[in-house]
């Protein structure tokens, strides 16, 4: 028997096991309340073993800390008061400088000026500067330890196998769970954004540096040898300048995601950022204010996007000269507009935007009062016959006053027969894996996430990540399970898996239908793509305010705004994955006479899987990083567990609960990964 076939047989028995094991756990779980509900007195108290631990090392490092947080909030308020002092007017005019040296394109420079101006007419220019400040001493120190970091990881394999599992857990772990112990450690204040955002944009800036330095050719690596170079002067003079390109990608994700975390940061205010504004609007229900506000981030955010990304594409050596004799002068004229300009410092009463606010509020209200009763029976609709019965099961979802019926003993037999014949002709039809996921599926569809044994499902995912991923995924995957057991937060891992998984499928399914439109017509391309960069560069907390103006707190505003900010990814993966089939290959299925339809669904979609998968990858990558922001607008789950733990300053709490939702990410990720490097061919 061959190592495929053993591994086919083992992952069959599997197979068969699992739904042994939920048959039997089904029947039992009556007899024996321990095989539903994990026991309380099995758990073991990490949380308290580490807040033990934290607050040992905070009592000794506390004067080194505070002394450290001195030394970098220095460099902040300084830039800070120096954005403030300089007249609007040379703000602007060396803002349009910088878009011009980086050979933005026109419309970007406009939107630079205008965007400023916008800012300053809103009345949030201060809170705006305070941000930039934060930004701009934050990006420096990401970029500094980004680059030292991947120079390491790409010389020394031993840095890489410390580093690179380092970066997941950096990516994945909850944004607010970085807070908690910096707060405890710090103090609170401006700081612990501006060191939180430093870790969160690190990662980015590593992988770009690894990635551009492994790309270097070898022919290059081996002239600059061959020139006698020692190690730094290879570095310095050969590879560096040579993966600068990649490092300048590295750079532009940095900043987005430096800006990305100053705004979550705003959750413990002390700086009167343009995040608190928009933070504090919300818990108002200011809804004119929060949007006029957001709008801020928003704009501030794809000018640095547009601009940074300028920076990083290659353009002809005429043109950039020519961008920098322009910006030159605009700069000059810049410096010249101070002495003049101080008289047109900006003025206490400007923000005449924010006029419009209150007719926002009356528009949304009058809205509201006329759409009330659509809305919420689309909210009704979208609850109780999509999120409960993923969340409890039909078997308690199905009632009178949700269903307007109850099951009955005959229907659930019959939804069995119908379970089990489906996922036959499925097995029969296609695979006996894409069976097992149907009858997966029809099981946690009439159990539950939450109310499903813990453990069938428990072994459920350690089984998905061995016959996904081999061995070591299934091994991580058990780890996984057991740790969210143990600390009492299996139950929360439920509902945060549910609303992941709810919300994801959702979004998968959105961004890849604009994904397939925008492969079939370049026009309508032309037209997505705008669309995704905007939804890519707003920062997480602007999702919350149109659903939460739309539809008040609770689960489905947490599944509109993860949606909104996680189709993006399907939508490119899913157009780039379909775009790339060799169009030999579509002729060749022409000329056999097939349709349009079956050249898409037999050749074109089979072939982009791997892609596409990818974007699932990143779709559900997105998902959980919005989990903690849905918390703010009444979740449960982990990220509840992270928010309360940051409002109490509990380290241990709020540590635990981010690994867990980090470790389980990761699980994702791995099994995703392993499948669409299965779907490629190429080793996981």
């Amino acid at each position: 028997m061959t190592p495929r076939e053993d591994s086919n047989t083992a992952a069959k028995v599997t197979a068969i096991a699992l739904i042994l094991l939920g048959i039997a756990a089904t029947y039992i779980a009556g007899d024996m309340p321990w095989v539903a509900q994990y026991p309380e007195r099995w758990g073991i108290p990490f949380a308290a073993w580490i807040s033990g631990v934290t607050d040992t090392i905070a009592e000794g490092l506390r004067p080194v800390s505070r002394a450290f947080a001195w030394v970098l909030e220095q460099p902040m308020l300084t830039i800070r008061d120096l954005l403030l002092w300089v007249p609007w007017p040379t703000l602007v005019a060396l803002a349009l400088a910088v878009a011009v040296a980086s050979g933005a394109a026109l419309s970007v420079q406009v939107l630079t000026v205008v965007s400023l101006l916008y800012v300053l007419m809103s009345g949030y220019w201060e809170p705006t500067m305070n941000t930039l400040a934060l930004v701009a001493v934050a990006v420096p120190l990401s970029l500094m330890f980004g680059l030292l970091a991947g120079i390491a990881t790409h010389r020394s394999r031993r840095v890489r196998a410390m580093v690179m599992p380092t970066l997941d857990l950096m990516q994945t772990m909850p944004t607010f769970a970085y807070l908690i112990p910096i707060l405890f450690m710090f103090g609170f204040g401006p700081v612990v954004g501006l060191i939180a955002s430093a870790i969160f944009a690190t990662p980015p800036m590593v992988r770009n540096v690894v990635l551009g330095l492994e790309r270097v050719p070898s022919e290059v690596v081996e002239a600059g040898h061959i020139a006698g170079t020692s190690r730094w002067q290879q570095l310095a003079w050969v590879e560096l300048p040579t993966a600068l390109a990649q490092i300048k990608v590295g750079v532009n994700q940095t900043i987005m995601a430096a800006l990305s975390m100053v705004i979550i940061a705003a959750v413990i205010g002390g700086f009167g950022d343009i995040g608190w504004e928009v933070l504090s609007n919300m818990r108002k229900a200011r809804f004119g204010d929060s949007l006029l506000s957001g709008a801020v981030i928003v704009l501030i955010a794809v000018v640095l996007d547009r601009v940074s990304a300028a920076f990083a594409s290659n353009q002809p050596a005429e043109i950039a000269a020519s961008n920098r004799r322009r910006a030159r002068w605009i700069s000059v004229a810049a410096l010249f507009a101070i002495i003049p300009g101080l008289a047109l410092s900006v003025p206490e009463n400007v923000g005449w935007v924010r006029e419009f606010s209150g007719a926002i509020d009356d528009a949304l209200g009058a809205f509201v009062a006329s759409s009330g009763d659509l809305l919420t029976h689309i909210k009704n609709l979208s609850f109780y016959y999509y999120l409960l019965p993923i969340r409890i099961g039909l078997q308690q979802a199905v009632l009178p006053f949700t269903w307007g019926f109850a099951l009955t003993e005959e229907m659930k037999w019959g939804y069995l027969v119908v379970s089990c014949v489906l996922a036959a002709l499925v097995t029969w039809r296609w695979h006996w894996q894409y069976g097992l996921a149907v009858a997966a599926t029809s099981y946690v569809v009439f159990f539950g996430l939450v109310g499903a044994p813990w453990v069938v499902t428990a072994t459920a995912i350690a089984a998905a990540g061995y016959l996904t991923g081999g061995w070591r995924v299934g091994l991580f995957a058990l780890a996984t399970v057991v740790f969210a057991l143990t600390t009492g937060l299996w139950e929360r891992t439920m509902l945060s898996i549910y609303l992941c998984g709810s919300a994801g499928a959702v979004a998968f399914f959105i961004g890849s239908t604009l994904g397939l439109c925008g492969a079939s017509s370049d026009r309508f391309s032309g037209l997505l793509r705008p669309v995704l960069d905007t939804f890519q560069t707003i920062p997480l907390f602007v999702f919350l305010i149109p659903v939460l103006m739309l539809f008040q707190i609770g689960e489905f505003t947490a599944l509109l705004a993860i949606v909104a900010y996680a189709f993006v990814p399907a939508a490119r993966y899913t157009e780039a994955g379909l775009r790339q089939v060799s169009p030999e290959l579509i002729e060749v299925a022409r000329m056999q006479g097939c349709s349009p339809m079956q050249v898409l669904w037999q050749v074109k979609i089979p072939l982009a899987m791997p892609v596409i998968l990818l974007g699932l990858n990143q779709t559900v990558m997105y998902s959980f990083s919005m989990l903690v922001i849905a918390a703010l607008v009444g979740t449960t789950g982990l990220g509840q567990q992270i928010y309360i733990a940051l409002s109490s300053a509990d380290v241990g709490a709020g540590l635990t609960a981010g690994l867990t939702m980090a470790l389980l990410a990761m699980v994702v990720d791995r099994m995703l990964r392993a499948i669409a490097s299965r779907q490629s061919g190429k080793p996981a």
